[in-house]
């Protein structure tokens, strides 16, 4: 079992991957989707990693400090680059930021 600061961090890094899967798939629908291209990729970046950081903390591993410092960086690019677009969808990855400020709680 987690320990309280690991389950709301784990709890942070999956709502990240959610909203970044979201913001994915919604700016593959814009007019200019090549516009969109570096928000996309780091959008998928930025799920795949905060899934993978979640399961490194639940399972306890070692590892997490170091994982969660890398995503704690890939969620604060991404949530800069979204901050870029003025879509909703783009907004609405605000918990990217909210997730670095977690991934960072943890590894203090």
């Amino acid at each position: 079992m987690t320990d309280l600061a690991n389950q709301a961090c784990i709890d942070a890094c999956n709502a990240c991957a959610d909203a970044c899967d979201f913001c994915s798939t919604a700016c593959l629908q814009e007019d200019d989707v090549k516009m969109m291209s570096r928000c996309i990729a780091l959008d998928m970046d930025c799920a795949a990693i905060c899934r993978l950081a979640a399961g490194y903390m639940a399972r306890g591993s070692s590892f997490a400090p170091q994982l969660c410092q890398l995503c704690a960086t890939v969620c604060e690019t991404c949530s800069q680059e979204c901050a870029k677009h003025d879509m909703d969808h783009c907004r609405q990855c605000a918990a990217c930021r909210r997730c670095a400020d977690a991934c960072r709680a943890m590894t203090a």
